[in-house]
């Protein structure tokens, strides 16, 4: 196990170094931020002075080593746009990320396994079909086109919910919108999985005892079943952290996504550079916890 764990960190950690060195690369080559910082009747004195003054005037390379090492605990690494300590700064957006995207993960599971079995159990029936073309749909539309469809019809016709902000009744859009893919992915699996367990010799066997169905199916369909459905969750929890750049923004949600954004307009490279890093970390975190809670999970995970 220690093993297999140390060989994902080190993949993880050649992931976020490529993630990180192309994100600079891509924001040194959109322009100079001293051009957007000063105001229009600036010089190029100004300029210059203001590149001196936020280090933009050395090599790339030695900028960016200089970040990488000094990001994670310095002080002096700093937004160029907000002049804020950069870590604590985007940890603070980071918060209401995760906030979207665990509660998004919560509902779409709590949602997308029982009507994943609810299809199962009444395959090929007008309630099965009626799911799965609900899931099509959900897997289909794009998040920010559910998103203005939600805010047209919520916000706009009816106004019962707010349009952006921060609070309890500002996220159930931004939540709808995320929860909306991620149980019809959830649904679709969980359906698939629990038809071809409901095939294997060890559930006829069950049945051939004499077991009740609700025994069959909760000792020995629904954990067989889950096993891809866990893995499908970490990388859905992943999809709503990167996701978040998409849905945020539309919303004004004040996650790490709408930062990012925001700092790219402004060409604010310490903070898109420093977010793109704490995201690549978090995802390789995240896998890393499935690829481990499989393993504990499914012993065959092991032998292979």
């Amino acid at each position: 196990m220690l093993q297999f764990v140390g060989r994902r960190l080190a993949q993880s950690l050649v992931t976020v170094f490529a993630v990180s060195v192309i994100v600079f690369i891509f924001m040194n080559l959109a322009g100079d931020p001293a051009i957007l910082l000063l105001p229009p009747e600036a010089n190029a004195a100004d300029v210059q002075h203001l590149r001196r003054a936020l280090g933009l005037d050395r090599p790339a390379y030695a900028r960016y080593v200089s970040f990488m090492t000094q990001f994670w605990y310095s002080d002096q690494v700093k937004s160029f746009r907000y002049s804020d300590q950069l870590l604590p700064l985007i940890l603070t957006h980071l918060q209401w990320t995760l906030v979207l995207a665990v509660t998004a993960l919560a509902i779409s599971l709590t949602i997308g396994i029982p009507l994943g079995t609810i299809a199962a159990r009444n395959r090929a029936r007008t309630i099965d079909v009626a799911l799965r073309i609900i899931a099509v749909l959900g897997e289909s539309v794009p998040a920010f086109v559910t998103a203005i469809l939600l805010m047209l019809v919520f916000a706009v016709k009816f106004g019962v919910l707010p349009v952006a902000g921060l609070g309890v009744r500002h996220a159930i859009l931004p939540v709808v919108t995320l929860v909306f893919l991620q149980v019809a992915v959830l649904m679709r699996l969980f359906r698939s999985e629990l038809l071809e367990v409901f095939a294997q010799d060890y559930i006829r066997t069950a049945r051939s005892k004499g077991l009740r169905e609700w025994v069959v199916f909760t000792k020995h369909a629904f954990r067989n079943a889950a096993i891809p459905v866990l893995t499908m969750a970490g990388l859905l929890l992943n999809y709503l952290v990167l996701g978040a750049v998409v849905v945020e923004p539309i919303f004004a949600w004040p996650g790490l996504g709408w930062l990012i954004v925001q700092s790219v307009a402004a060409r604010d490279y310490p903070v898109v550079v420093g977010g793109a890093t704490v995201a690549a970390v978090l995802v390789a975190l995240i896998n890393l916890s499935v690829d481990v809670l499989q393993v504990w999970i499914d012993p065959r995970v092991r032998v292979t």
